[in-house]
């Protein structure tokens, strides 16, 4: 995460916020990022795949 996806996050937020609020949200944009990134690695899987994959699950 770079320094101006932070600063972005935080001038996004309401002028009276928790700390608690700003981690959340810094957790969350953390996690997207992660996923964009595996993606762009091809670590991800399709929408037929999960559902067989959940479908697996329930036999």
């Amino acid at each position: 995460m770079t320094k101006e996806t932070i600063l972005a996050a935080v001038n996004a937020l309401p002028d009276h916020v928790t700390l608690d609020e700003l981690i959340e949200r810094l957790i969350f944009i953390e996690k997207i990022e992660e996923g964009f990134a595996a993606i762009e690695h091809g670590e991800s899987q399709t929408h037929e795949e999960v559902v067989k994959l959940v479908q697996s699950w329930q036999k």
